[in-house]
C-alpha cells in the first residue's frame, strides 16, 4: 500500500519528516515549449547546490549514566549524524533556500556547488511550519541565481523540471508534469503542495522545481513511496509560500503570520441541516478566542465563514491558509452565515504568537544541546476536557516536539501538559525555558511532572 513518506529526502543516517515547497509563473504556450530542456539546465544548474550537514547527538545512555552513576560501562560518547539535501541560490549576496528538515538541529552546514567547490553556510532562519529554511554563504564572483515564478499560474499538465542531489548524485535533472495543485498531505497546518511526477528521491529535499521558463515554482519536499524510492508522486511547497517565507527570513530572520482567533471545524451535512444552511461549504466557528480580532469583529460560535477577502472558503484548511497568509495589521473582509443569513464583516488581522520559528547562526558542537525541542503554549481552554485535566490544573501545553531533540528522545509528546519543572510549578512557556537553562548550566537533567490523558508521570530530560 502506498503512503506519504515522512522520511527525509536527504541522505545519511537520519530520517525525518518531509514537508513542503514550490512556485511557478505565467502559463507557457505551445510555441514556448522547447524541444528539450538542456538550455534551461545549463543556465540554472550552477545555482543549485548540494547541502551536507552534521549533527552532534548524545546517546540515551547519557540519561542512564545520570540515573545509574555507578554503572561500569563508562560515560557515553557523542555520536555524529550526517545528512545530505539540496538547495538553490536566490540572490547574489549568497542567500540559499532549502528545507527546514535538511538543516534542523545541525551543528555544521556546508554547501557544495556544481563545480565541486564547497563553502561553510550560516543558518539565517527556518520555519518548521512550512519546512522552509534560508542559509547564507560568502558571495562568489558572478554567482548564478534563480528567479521565482508564479505557482498560482501553473496548471496540471504543465512541464516541471527538478534539479537536485538525490542519493548524493549532485546535478541530477528529472522532468515531468504538474500532476495536481493544493494537495493537503497532513504534513502541517499550511499544507498546499504542488504535486509532480518528476522523479524526486532522498537528497532532493530543498531543491528547486522549475517551470518550462526556468523559474522556480516550488521547493521539493516530500514523496509518496512504499519503499523510500520515487514512484512518481512528489510534492513541493509552492513558490507563493516559499518565496514569502524566504523573503521574511532574509529580511527579519522571523516569520509573521496572520491570526483571527477562531477555533474551526468542518460543516457536515447534519450540522448544515441543524444550522439551517443549504451547503456544507465553509468553516464552522466552534469557539472565539477572547480579545481576538474575531471577537472584536462580532464573530460568534455557530457562524459559518464562507468567503475570506473575496475567495470562497470550502473548508477549515482554506480559511487556515487564507488567514495565515495575511499580513498582521492588515484589513480583511469575510462573509459569515448566521442562521441562514449572510453578512460581510471586516476585521483587523492579528499576529500569531504560538509558532515555533528557529533563527540564528548554526550552533557549535558544544552548544548543540541547548535546545529542548518543544513548542509550548498556555493550555487551550477548549482542550482541557479532552486532555482529561482536573479543574484548576495549571501548566504549559506541548504543541510540537522536534524530531531527534532531547524532548523527543526522552518520551515527551504533543498534547502533554507540563505541570512542573524541577519541582517548580509552571504557568507559561518562559518558566519552562528558565528551568531548562538552569539545568544546562548545572549539567543535570530537568525533571518534568506532566499530565498525559488524565495520568500524572515524571519525565527526566538530559541536556545533550
Amino acid at each position: 500500500m502506498s503512503y506519504i513518506s515522512r522520511k527525509r529526502l536527504c541522505i545519511g543516517f537520519v530520517a525525518g519528516i518531509l514537508m513542503l515547497s514550490a512556485g511557478g509563473f505565467a502559463p507557457v504556450s505551445a510555441q514556448e515549449i522547447p524541444n528539450d530542456f538542456s538550455a534551461i539546465v545549463r543556465q540554472k544548474l550552477p545555482a543549485v547546490v548540494a547541502i551536507t550537514t552534521r549533527q552532534i547527538i548524545q546517546d540515551q545512555t547519557m540519561l542512564d549514566d545520570f540515573l545509574n552513576p555507578f554503572d561500569s560501562r563508562g560515560p557515553a560518547q557523542p555520536q555524529v549524524r550526517e545528512a545530505l539535501g539540496s538547495g538553490f541560490v536566490v540572490s547574489p549576496e549568497g542567500y540559499i533556500v532549502t528545507n527546514n528538515h535538511v538543516v534542523a538541529d545541525s551543528t555544521e552546514i556546508r554547501v557544495v556547488f556544481s563545480d565541486k567547490e564547497t563553502s561553510p553556510a550560516r543558518l539565517v532562519g527556518r520555519d518548521p511550519a512550512t519546512d522552509i529554511a534560508v542559509l547564507k554563504v560568502d558571495p562568489r564572483p558572478n554567482m548564478t541565481t534563480t528567479a521565482w515564478g508564479d505557482s498560482d499560474a501553473m496548471q496540471p499538465g504543465a512541464w516541471t523540471i527538478a534539479i537536485g542531489s538525490p542519493f548524493g548524485l549532485g546535478g541530477t535533472v528529472t522532468v515531468g508534469v504538474l500532476s495536481a495543485r493544493s494537495r493537503d498531505i497532513q504534513a502541517g497546518p499550511y499544507d498546499d503542495f504542488l504535486q509532480t511526477d518528476a522523479s524526486i528521491n532522498r537528497g532532493n529535499s530543498g531543491g528547486p522545481l522549475f517551470n518550462a521558463r526556468g523559474e522556480v515554482i516550488g521547493v521539493n519536499t516530500a514523496i509518496v513511496s512504499p519503499s523510500g524510492g520515487s514512484i512518481g508522486i512528489g510534492f513541493a511547497v509552492p513558490s507563493r509560500t516559499a518565496r514569502s517565507v524566504a523573503d521574511q527570513l532574509i529580511r527579519t530572520g522571523r516569520i509573521e503570520r496572520g491570526f483571527i482567533g477562531v477555533r474551526l471545524q468542518e460543516v457536515t451535512p447534519s450540522i448544515a441541516q441543524a444550522l439551517g444552511i443549504s451547503s456544507t461549504k465553509g468553516a464552522l466557528v466552534a469557539s472565539v478566542e477572547p480579545g481576538s480580532p474575531a471577537e472584536k469583529a462580532g464573530l460568534q460560535s455557530g457562524d459559518v465563514i464562507t468567503r475570506f477577502n473575496g475567495k470562497d472558503i470550502q473548508g477549515v484548511h482554506d480559511l487556515t491558509l487564507a488567514a495565515a497568509n495575511e499580513k498582521p495589521g492588515s484589513k480583511a473582509t469575510l462573509t459569515r452565515n448566521r442562521g441562514g443569513s449572510e453578512q460581510e464583516v471586516e476585521l483587523t488581522v492579528g499576529q500569531r504568537k504560538d509558532e515555533e520559528v528557529q533563527t540564528g547562526a548554526v550552533p557549535s558542537p558544544e552548544a548543540a544541546g541547548q535546545r529542548l525541542g518543544l513548542s509550548l503554549s498556555p493550555i487551550p481552554d477548549e482542550a482541557r476536557q479532552q486532555l482529561g485535566l482536573q479543574p484548576g490544573t495549571t501548566g504549559v501545553f506541548i504543541q510540537e516536539v522536534a524530531p531527534n531533540s532531547p524532548a523527543a528522545e526522552n518520551g515527551l509528546r504533543p498534547g502533554d501538559v507540563i505541570v512542573s519543572a524541577n519541582n517548580r510549578n509552571v504557568t507559561q512557556p518562559s518558566d519552562v525555558q528558565q528551568e531548562w537553562t538552569k539545568s544546562r548550566q548545572q549539567k543535570k537533567p530537568i525533571l518534568f511532572r506532566i499530565e498525559r490523558q488524565g495520568q500524572s508521570l515524571f519525565v527526566a530530560v538530559a541536556p545533550s
